[in-house]
């Protein structure tokens, strides 16, 4: 990989309730990651722009209208659902699942249905923006490996999980593992193949121990994948109270919520994705946050299947990580930053309440309130600290994951307004507006992984 530079307006993170903007010289090294990104008026700029110019480094400086950000992470994304994405939205989570999902993911032993259903989902979420994510694929050992080809050979950075769900009084026949031993080998040999794929020495794939929910898994099957991940030291993904029904089922089977049955599973560890979450007490909190696991806060499709608002300051306060995911196609929309921009609106909901039957002062939670700037952390360095990805920041030191945006773009919703010298409103026009016309070039590690059209 060639080095480069590139020189202009750079959106970043620094902290979760930050966001700068700064004209930036950042560096990429042949590494892929960023070797340095000094302030464009200083003197270590104008030493780095002399010695890489004097060695044939490409220098590109951005248009009026573009800038730089970190790419975005997805930590939920159901990779064989995207042909059912905006479909079926008005059934509840376990018709849903029963009616439509389990149908469509049954198909996916065939490996010539799933080919172009994972090509055309990875190429449309780079093209979104999104950088790293985090995919449940089915039962199925060779089109799940396929899924990690796909993510690889397109340079996703991607965690790539095969499902194991056994239970019969949840999950169809023609669709569940025959038994604890069949999905436990399956799944240690999914670990393997992915780890061993050839061009994945660095990693950008890796393989996730996935138990679909603890409805779907018999208890020898989550303890047998417990024990699995702690042994191949690998990250693991779940759903969490996601919905009153699946939260009040795992209740009335363990007698306690999924967060203290998962732990005792163990499957609650650093790494750990726990999407949805939104049931959580503050004692679950203190567990999730005491293990170093995560959260997957998915906005949209939260409230079309959860009946619930995540609270997500609580989760904050109480130390967890947390980040974002489409949860595709349980959320319509592909987009880390229409997710976030729900993220928003959501708490928003939350802090003032929605029942107009009631007095404005009985009528919400107080302090439940989201910033876009928190938003911003949450679709980029929240998601990839939540994986332990050196990415997610354009800062030197991490991986070069970066999405240009060209505001100015054919087709765009966001249009330049001459005065954009406060970082906190462009972050909001940002994530309120941004479409895939103004994702003009993503990269991942340095690699250029997206071009549209100018």
């Amino acid at each position: 990989m060639d080095e480069f530079v590139i020189r202009g307006p750079v959106i970043n993170p620094p902290t979760p309730t930050q966001a700068e903007q700064v004209t930036r010289v950042v560096h990429v090294g042949p590494d892929g990651t960023i070797a340095a990104c000094p302030a464009a008026d200083t003197p270590a700029a104008r030493t780095l722009l002399a010695q890489t110019r004097q060695r044939g480094v490409p220098v590109h400086d951005l248009g009026p209208a573009q800038l730089l950000m970190p790419g975005f992470a997805d930590l939920h994304v159901h990779a064989p659902q995207w042909p059912q994405m905006g479909r079926a939205l008005d059934l509840p989570l376990r018709a849903w699942l029963e009616q439509r999902t389990f149908p469509l993911e049954a198909r996916f032993a065939d490996p010539a249905f799933a080919a172009p259903v994972y090509e055309e989902l990875v190429r449309t979420l780079l093209a979104n923006g999104t950088t790293t994510a985090v995919f449940f694929a089915t039962i199925h050992e060779e089109s799940s490996l396929l899924l990690a080809r796909t993510c690889l050979r397109l340079g996703l950075r991607a965690h790539v999980g095969l499902v194991a769900m056994d239970d019969p009084d949840l999950c169809p026949e023609n669709y569940r593992n025959p038994g604890v031993e069949q999905a436990l080998d399956a799944t240690r040999r999914f670990i393997h193949a992915v780890r061993a794929l050839p061009g994945n020495a660095a990693g950008l794939v890796r393989p996730m121990v996935t138990p679909r929910f603890i409805p779907a898994c018999t208890d020898a099957l989550l303890r047998g994948l417990g024990e699995l991940a702690a042994h191949e030291d690998c990250l693991i993904q779940t759903h969490c109270s996601e919905s009153d029904w699946e939260h009040d089922y795992v209740r009335q089977r363990m007698g306690v919520n999924d967060t203290v049955a998962l732990d005792r599973l163990g499957l609650l560890r650093r790494g750990t994705v726990l999407a949805h979450s939104c049931f959580m007490t503050a004692r679950d909190m203190a567990l999730v946050q005491a293990r170093g696991a995560a959260i997957a806060h998915c906005p949209l499709s939260n409230a079309y299947f959860a009946g619930a608002v995540l609270p997500l300051r609580a989760a904050w306060q109480a130390g967890m990580h947390v980040g974002l995911g489409t949860d595709i196609s349980g959320g319509y929309s592909p987009s880390i930053a229409v997710n976030a921009a729900m993220a928003v609106t959501a708490a928003r909901m939350l802090d003032t309440g929605t029942n107009p039957d009631l007095p404005a002062e009985k009528r919400g939670r107080p302090g439940a309130r989201l910033g876009f700037t928190e938003a911003l952390w949450l679709a980029t360095r929240g998601g990839t600290a939540a994986l332990g990805c050196n990415a997610g920041q354009l800062v030197a030191g991490q991986a070069f994951d970066a999405i240009l945006i060209d505001r100015a773009a054919p087709g765009s919703n966001i249009m330049p307004s001459g005065h954009d010298t406060d970082a906190q409103d462009l972050v909001q026009q940002i994530l309120c507006n941004i479409g895939r016309p103004n994702i003009r070039t993503v990269w991942v590690a340095g690699r250029r992984v997206h071009e549209s059209c100018p």
